[in-house]
Order: C-alpha cells, then sequence, then structure tokens
C-alpha cells in the first residue's frame, strides 16, 4: 500500500519531527534576536553626535548674525566664520561614516532576508508535501488498514501516534510558516526605512559640502576686505597685547603675594600649602580634561600659546590661555570650586577675576561687571561675571590657568564637547 510503503519505510515520524524542532528553533532565535545591540548604539551615537554639531552650527550662525548688525568685517567674524567651516567638516564627516554605516546594514538586511526567502520555500515545500500525502491518503478505510495492518499492539499504537503528530506538524508548519512571513515583511520594512534614510543622508551630506564651499568663499571674502585694513588691524593687536601683558603682570605678582604671605605664615623659606589646600589641589589636578566650561556655551576662538594671525602676514599672536567666543550678556562660570584672590581692572571694559585652587589659578579676563569679591569662596560652575560685549557685537571670555608660576594649556583641562 502506497501509505505503507511511503511512512513507514522512511521512517518519517523522526524526520518530520527534527525538521519541526529545527524550525521552531530557527524562530525562536529570529523572534528573541536582542533588539539593543552594538550596532544599533552606534547609530544612535553618530545621530545624536550629526544632531549635536547641527545645534552648534546653529549657534555659530546667532553668534555671526550679531557681529554682522554693525555692518563691517572683523577679526572676529572671521573666527567665526572659521569656526563654521571647522564644524561643517565634522558634520560631514559624521554624515560619511552614518551612510556607510547605513550601507552595511542594508546589506546585512539584503541578505537576511534572502536567507529567509530560502528557509520559506523549504517550510512551503515540505508542508506541501505532507498536505498533498495526506489529502491522497486521508479516507478512514486507508487509515484503518494503516492501523490493521500492523504487526502486533504496540506498533499500531506507534503509528496511531505518528498519524497524531502528522496532522499536528502540519498545524504547526502553518503556523511557522506565517511567523516567518511576518519577520520577513518587518524586515523588508526596516529595509525600505534605511534605504530611505541613506538617501536622505546623502542629501544631507551634499547639501553640507555645498554650503562649505559657500563658507571658504566667504572666508576669503572677509579676509580679503580685512588684508586693506592693515594699520587698523595692528593697532587693534597692539591694544590687545598691551592688555594681555598688565592682565599677565597682575597674575604674577598675585601668585608672587601668595607665595611670599605661605612663606611669612609658616616661617619657611618654602611655599608651604595647608592641608586643605593640598586636598584641593590634588583634586583641581585630579579633573584634567573633566573641567565645566568657563561659559555655558561657546567654541574656542582663539587657542593657547604662538601662532600666525589670521590676516597679517609674518606676525605671530601669543595667547596665555584661549578664547572663548559666546552670545551677548553671557556669564563666565568657576569651573572648580575655590578662593576668589583678586577682581583686578585691565581697562574700563575689561576686568578680571583670579581664583586659586590649593596651588592652581583660573583666571577668567574681560569681564564687564564682576559678582564676587576678593576673598570670597565660590562653588563649581558658579557665576563670577558679566563677559563684554562690544560695540561691534563681539563676546569673548579670555581664560587660563597656571600651576603656581607656570601656564598650562586650558583646552587640556576642560572636558571635550
Amino acid at each position: 500500500m502506497y501509505f505503507k510503503s511511503t511512512i513507514i519505510t522512511k521512517n518519517p515520524d523522526k524526520n518530520w519531527l527534527k525538521a519541526f524542532v529545527g524550525v521552531m528553533v530557527l524562530l525562536l532565535l529570529l523572534l528573541l534576536a536582542v533588539p539593543q545591540t552594538k550596532a544599533q548604539k552606534k547609530s544612535d551615537n553618530l545621530k545624536a553626535k550629526r544632531e549635536k554639531i547641527e545645534k552648534e552650527i546653529d549657534y555659530t550662525n546667532k553668534l555671526l548674525a550679531e557681529t554682522r548688525k554693525n555692518k563691517k568685517h572683523t577679526l572676529y567674524e572671521l573666527q567665526l566664520i572659521q569656526q563654521k567651516i571647522n564644524q561643517r567638516n565634522e558634520l560631514i564627516a559624521t554624515l560619511k561614516k552614518e551612510i556607510v554605516f547605513l550601507e552595511k546594514k542594508i546589506s546585512r538586511a539584503k541578505s537576511g532576508i534572502s536567507s529567509m526567502d530560502k528557509q520559506l520555500a523549504n517550510l512551503k515545500e515540505e508542508y506541501a508535501h505532507v498536505v498533498v500525502f495526506l489529502s491522497r491518503n486521508n479516507s478512514q478505510l486507508d487509515k484503518l488498514i494503516f492501523l490493521f495492518s500492523a504487526e502486533d499492539l504496540n506498533q499500531a499504537y506507534q503509528r496511531l501516534r505518528y498519524l497524531d503528530e502528522l496532522t499536528d506538524f502540519i498545524r504547526h508548519q502553518a503556523d511557522s510558516i506565517n511567523r516567518m512571513e511576518t519577520i520577513k515583511q518587518k524586515e523588508l520594512t526596516d529595509f525600505n526605512l534605511q534605504k530611505a534614510e541613506k538617501n536622505k543622508l546623502l542629501e544631507k551630506e551634499n547639501s553640507q559640502l555645498s554650503k562649505l564651499e559657500n563658507n571658504h568663499r566667504e572666508k576669503d571674502r572677509v579676509r580679503a576686505t580685512l588684508s586693506t585694513k592693515e594699520k587698523q588691524l595692528r593697532v587693534q593687536l597692539r591694544k590687545k597685547q598691551k592688555e594681555a601683558e598688565k592682565l599677565n603682570r597682575q597674575i604674577k605678582n598675585i601668585i608672587t603675594a601668595e607665595t611670599k604671605a605661605k612663606k611669612s605664615s609658616s616661617g619657611k623659606n618654602n611655599y608651604a600649602l595647608t592641608p586643605d589646600e593640598k586636598k584641593l589641589s590634588v583634586e583641581f589636578r585630579n579633573n584634567k580634561g573633566k573641567l565645566p566650561w568657563p561659559t555655558p556655551r561657546g567654541f574656542i576662538s582663539e587657542s593657547y600659546g604662538t601662532h600666525p594671525h589670521p590676516v597679517l602676514k609674518h606676525v605671530m599672536i601669543k595667547n596665555n590661555g584661549i578664547n572663548i567666543a559666546t552670545a551677548k550678556a553671557s556669564n563666565a562660570r568657576a569651573v572648580f570650586k575655590g578662593k576668589v584672590v583678586s577682581v583686578a581692572t585691565i581697562s574700563n571694559t575689561n576686568k578680571a577675576v583670579i581664583v586659586k585652587h590649593g596651588n592652581w589659578f583660573t583666571v577668567y579676563s574681560n569681564l564687564e561687571e564682576v559678582y564676587v569679591s576678593t576673598g570670597d569662596k565660590v562653588s563649581i560652575k558658579q557665576n563670577i561675571g558679566r563677559i563684554h560685549t562690544n560695540l561691534k557685537g563681539e563676546t569673548e571670555l579670555h581664560f587660563e590657568v597656571w600651576n603656581g608660576k607656570q601656564k598650562q594649556n586650558p583646552y587640556y583641562w576642560i572636558v571635550k564637547k
């Protein structure tokens, strides 16, 4: 009989059961896949970085709008344009990383969908084979002949059990096919979304590249205009240098005075710190690279050290700290707890506050109004003064870090944005 020769000789009872278990394990792995993978975290991080840079560009544009109200090109404007170019380059690099990452995801998704198509084809083929087989051998007479042709009662029981399992298999196989179809549909939806997202990112990249070209042309125009004002720029530079020298003398005088006071109080020749000051010094040193910015928002418009003037040829600029461009009416804030040891007047519109942190000092200059007095204790992020905005709409804080009489590069002390 067909029923007997096809089923019993091939022992499909075990074969179908293995196939069923294999399919269910595969589905279980697919359905229980961890949603938040490392790849997804990387994607989220890149997106967050891109959005952060976009906000920074918006902020730079806001500062540019403020300084352009006076209708005259300035060095500050040139610095802002350069900052925007830097930010846009970083944005384009991030977009490229996102695009490459998405391309890899799309490739993996495509491969996964292809694999599922093959799995589905196999499942459907097995399902069709069993359904056709049962439809041909589904009469009560065939079943009875199959059962009563058994050699003994035990074999008859095994055959009856096999028929029940075969019926269950059909039901489970249909369910497995439906589940895999659902998973495949979700993968297809994600695949199409990823392709759409990639196209969006490519459009953004092209847009940013176009804007970058415009920024470079804008920078060249402003620099060309400023080049015709060499005499005025040299006057501004000399004024700035004089203020920097005066501030430098004030800082050294304060540090020298603090050292002498300590020697006098300790009765020793060496500069001795109290236990509390030693503790504060260690805490400050241990926070290198973790200190908050001395302004709530902004960016470094002039870096530490000696570097070429952005317009004047063969002219070098020396900066003992960093300059931070920020918005009008912004406050300067203490980067660490400490004690105010000086409030100095550098010019009519430029006041400076020096805060001591054990053997370390931080300097906040170009303040038009000061909120603290000498001897005050300040806490981290406490506002200490309002930053001056000049007639050109430029708002910049000058910030320095000293270890005793040794200047430090503040860039390495504040947290990286």
